[in-house]
């Protein structure tokens, strides 16, 4: 018997990498039947790896992906009569409780505490915010009951849920250990730069970096790999003296990701002080570290604690350019500290950040949830 398992997301594309190349690839390779919806208006598709993608079409507006897309994940959802359903979206709870009620398994995976997450969203009028934020916390501690599981990316996300659902499993989002050791001995001496990969927002220090650039004692190049999502916001980073410095390289897949962060001289994530971030696990940071090179971080006491027992980067004040700049210059006047820094980074993900072992705690849940244990042990 081959069990079927739907992951459901109208928020996240068909590439990203918690969702798909972790998650979803994982359970591909235990043979469970996996399909995939999304919101992102690229068609449907059949991966190589036998996955099936089901696209809804990509929103115009928040508002549409909130509701529209939202209800059209759910009727596609049903339809295909799954064993187990995995969502990914705090839009997708309420259609998550109503796949309950049609009696079927269902996860709910918090990628983010939300209603910390609620006090910096830029689009609530700041007014609304803490109320929203409360009421959200009473929603999901009340809907979070009724599923069968919740998965959480962070163990602090795990801690706030264990009260109100008997199954809460952290699932942390470590590099894949095959993808880090891919790319390990691809560096070249041909260039030096540093690299930012992720997500582009005031939030994620995307300024300090840029004006962290015209600071510097020897000029380097930043290699920027992420959408802007806001054209008013790049218009105003190219102002900055600090924008000649910078390669816009806009969304890479996940080989060209990897092949530029493990050449480049350091990778920064500079985010911003705020609640939802001091306690987060970026996954660009140990993707860094993964692919051998250093960070330059954000202080945060979290962070710090990682980086420091590891020696593999430093840390600064995530609103201060010049401290951005001083941390840049340390490194690239001493190669050596950087290399080793990058070697120390390596070695720590191979010895206790990899995707290994969270792809355990995934397949364990699967198998308590579905008795595919007992039915692989019997065949």
């Amino acid at each position: 018997m081959v069990f079927h398992c739907c992951h459901l997301t109208s928020v996240h594309s068909r590439h990203d990498t918690r969702i798909v190349w972790k998650q979803c690839r994982s359970l591909v390779k235990k043979k469970y039947a996996v399909t995939l919806i999304v919101g992102d208006g690229k068609g449907d598709e059949c991966s190589s790896d036998g996955m099936r993608i089901l696209d809804v079409g990509l929103p115009e507006t928040r508002g549409e992906r909130f509701f529209h897309t939202a209800w059209k994940v759910y009727k596609k959802a049903l339809l295909l009569d799954a064993d187990l359903y995995h969502l990914h979206d705090p839009e997708l709870i309420v259609w998550g409780i109503l796949l309950k009620m049609h009696g079927k398994k269902v996860v709910f995976d918090v990628h983010e505490d939300i209603p910390v997450q609620i006090l910096s969203k830029p689009y609530i009028p700041k007014a609304l915010r803490g109320g929203l934020s409360f009421t959200a916390r009473i929603f999901l501690g009340l809907v979070s009951r009724g599923f069968d599981a919740i998965v959480t990316a962070t163990p602090f996300i795990q801690a706030r849920l264990h009260s109100v659902n008997a199954c809460v499993v952290n699932v942390n989002n470590f590099p894949m250990e095959e993808e880090t050791k891919e790319f390990l001995n691809e560096k070249t001496e041909s260039e030096q730069y540093l690299v930012y990969a992720g997500s582009i927002s005031p939030l994620r220090g995307m300024r300090e970096m840029v004006e962290a650039l015209a600071l510097v004692r020897q000029p380097l190049r930043l290699k920027v790999a992420g959408i802007f999502p806001e054209s008013d916001y790049k218009d105003e980073l190219r102002q900055l003296p600090g924008w000649q410095y910078v390669d816009e390289l806009g969304w890479l897949d996940r080989t060209a990701v990897c092949s530029l962060i493990r050449n480049a001289m350091a990778g920064l994530v500079i985010l911003h002080p705020i609640p939802n971030y001091i306690d987060s696990l970026p996954v660009k940071m140990f993707e860094y570290m993964g692919l051998g090179i250093p960070v330059i971080a954000s202080d945060f006491p979290l962070w710090r604690s990682i980086l420091k027992n590891n020696h593999c980067g430093l840390f600064v004040d995530p609103v201060n350019s010049s401290a951005l700049a001083e941390a840049i210059d340390s490194l690239s006047s001493n190669p050596a500290l950087a290399e080793q820094m990058g070697k120390n980074g390596y070695s720590a993900v191979m010895r206790q950040y990899t995707w290994k072992t969270e792809e355990q705690k995934l397949l364990d849940l699967y198998e308590n949830m579905l008795g595919t244990k007992m039915h692989m042990d019997h065949q």
